[in-house]
């Protein structure tokens, strides 16, 4: 890790004559807020020395030539929600916060596009398209308290991801501030472009390492008027992750297919306070169909309704707002049974993601922990949470590592990659270096090197500095 300055009065009265004082905090009860984040992780969580909130790009473009001048390091952050401790400060220094920029700047309707600051609610730009009849597409299961800034950062997946694409498919363009403290803008509003290197989307997904995102144009769509959510409940594991390649090759091209094992059926009913049909022993797919023309959608529901009765299913029912609660409660249900915890992120092709929820759930079997299964299912993307539960510290580091060991190789073997839509973070940073080919690795160092230097800007995260 790079050696870094500490934060000292020095910084702080710079930091305050570029910000304004009273959004400058190094309050121990302010600090103590972000030195974490939802990972449920404490052995990674580290203390700030000082908090700093933006309300322009002009202030985050300050920050960080006072950053680059002292030699301190900054940790970006959005809402929070990140499970890899993507936004916790590796370095201490300065936790850069990005909350005050929440405007949504411009709508238009007739070019479908949205202008928004990055501390925008997601489910406010959501809710702003709906009201035009248009629909933003990104769609990631904290979008109630998730950021733009963050989504955009992560990359992030969704319910939603199957049909429309990740958070970088929605994006036309976007500002920037470089590590450097230089504002560049990326990407334009054009539906081609082939002029020059992709940028943008080199920033997209970098997890704030290599620049901080200040404001982006997103893609709009139009909204389908026609829309039904199924239920398709199994009480066998294989059969219920069978139906997934199924679907797919049947053409029905569905916006989402989530699938949920029975422990989180079970925890995530009772977090909710419902009960669903199978509490006690289902398997759920989740599926949604969306069309422009009713007939169409009544076709598409007929050949689904045929395939999970194909498949097995016990029961197919229409999902209702009750279902969709159930499954967006999922993680947050698990903090009852474990304070610590940790979620894995894999990601697989889809016609491996039924072997794969399978064979790993099988080999969780041998270990102490507790091990939870949901999946982004029609986009390959499964997620693990492994609960500690009452598990000492040396045997859950032990035996969470020999897991890990066997997990990663075998999804790594299938094609996968270690993470599908949270990214790599610092928790998974020594897996990063371990499983990513070397010289793909060291494209990534050259990269970050070239436009950070001083490796200022959220240092310990997706790769370390040599």
């Amino acid at each position: 890790m790079e050696q870094y300055s500490p934060v000292t009065k020095e910084v702080i009265k710079a930091l305050q004559e570029a910000v304004g004082e009273k959004y400058v905090k190094t309050d121990p009860a302010v600090l103590d807020v972000y030195k974490s984040d939802e990972s449920l992780a404490p052995s990674f969580w580290k203390l700030p020395e000082v908090v700093v909130s933006a309300g322009s790009t002009e202030d985050v473009s300050k920050v960080m030539q006072i950053a680059n001048t002292f030699n301190v390091p900054v940790t970006p952050r959005s809402a929070g929600t990140s499970v890899s401790c993507g936004a916790v400060p590796a370095c201490h220094g300065i936790v850069l916060l990005m909350e005050r920029m929440n405007h949504i700047l411009e709508l238009n309707e007739d070019g479908m596009y949205m202008t928004v600051e990055a501390g925008v609610r997601t489910i406010d730009i959501q809710n702003a398209a709906h009201d035009k009849g248009l629909l933003y597409a990104g769609d990631p299961c904290s979008s109630d308290s998730c950021l733009i800034g963050g989504n955009l950062a992560t990359n992030a997946g969704g319910n939603k991801a199957v049909r429309y694409g990740t958070t970088r498919h929605q994006v036309y363009s976007v500002e920037v501030v470089l590590p450097s403290g230089k504002v560049a803008h990326l990407g334009a509003t054009l539906k081609k472009c082939s002029t020059g290197f992709c940028l943008d989307q080199l920033i997209i997904g970098s997890e704030g390492t290599l620049g901080i995102i200040t404001k982006a144009t997103l893609k709009l769509v139009p909204l389908p008027p026609y829309k039904l959510d199924v239920l398709a409940v199994f009480t066998d594991l294989s059969k219920a992750t069978a139906l997934v390649p199924k679907l797919v090759k049947a053409g029905l091209n569905p916006t989402s297919v989530e699938f949920m094992d029975n422990n989180f059926v079970r925890s995530a009913s009772d977090y909710s306070e419902l009960r669903l049909p199978h509490y006690e022993d289902g398997c759920y797919d989740i599926v949604s169909i969306e069309t422009f023309n009713e007939d169409e959608l009544d076709d598409k529901m007929e050949k689904l309704a045929a395939i999970c009765e194909e498949c097995g299913a016990t029961d197919v029912v229409e999902a209702d707002d009750r279902v969709w609660k159930v499954r967006r409660n999922c993680l947050e249900s698990t903090r009852v049974f474990s304070k610590v915890a940790t979620s894995e992120d894999l990601v697989v092709p889809v016609t491996k993601i039924a072997d794969c929820i399978q064979h790993l759930v099988k080999e969780s079997q041998k270990y102490d922990f507790r091990v939870f299964c949901l999946a982004h299912a029609g986009d390959g993307n499964l997620h693990f949470q492994i609960l500690k539960c009452d598990m000492n510290d040396e045997d859950w580091e032990e035996q969470l590592q020999a897991f890990r060991a066997i997990a990663y190789k075998y999804v790594y073997d299938l094609g996968g990659r270690l993470s599908g839509e949270h990214g790599i973070g610092l928790k998974r940073l020594d897996y990063m270096e371990k499983y990513t080919d070397p010289v793909e690795l060291e494209l990534m160092k050259t990269i970050k090197r070239a436009v950070d230097p001083n490796w200022i800007l959220n240092p310990g995260k997706v790769i370390s500095a040599d």
